[in-house]
């Protein structure tokens, strides 16, 4: 079996500062509030409706994050994404910023994306993030 990626959408996120929640010596628990954002591509446009938020916990240079919000599409549609990943950079400035989306909707015309596997590759645009989403078919 061949697995085929496609290109879906970006989500350009905007976000509020971080907030330091705690957790112990070895790790670093924050939360950062989603404020809006957008979403295009050939499969999705919309907008990312303010709320919710990003759990990060970083181990050893490494943050392993959950992100939880709302997606609107054009037409209305409300999608929620739960969004998991990790990201950690080294000293020369690479970054890894890899994640799994799992959409939730009822919406007739976007069912599909309850009903596929998603991956993503992200990047930090000033205080933003940016997710280029891909479906796996």
């Amino acid at each position: 079996m061949t697995l085929e990626i496609e290109f879906a959408f970006r989500i350009d996120v905007h976000l509020a500062p971080e907030m330091h929640i705690g957790r112990g010596i070895e790790e670093r628990l924050t939360f950062t509030p989603i404020t809006g954002g957008t979403v295009e591509g050939p499969l999705l446009n919309g907008s990312v409706i303010p709320g919710g938020g990003d759990w990060g916990i970083e181990r050893l240079g490494t943050s392993q994050l959950e992100a939880r919000y709302l997606l609107r599409a054009h037409d209305g549609a409300l999608i929620d994404i739960l969004n998991r990943g990790y990201y950690r950079s080294s000293p020369d400035g690479t970054e890894y910023f890899r994640c799994a989306p799992v959409f939730q909707t009822d919406a007739p015309e976007h069912r599909w994306m309850a009903e596929h596997q998603f991956v993503g590759t992200a990047r930090v645009v000033g205080p933003d993030i940016s997710i280029d989403i891909s479906v796996v078919r």
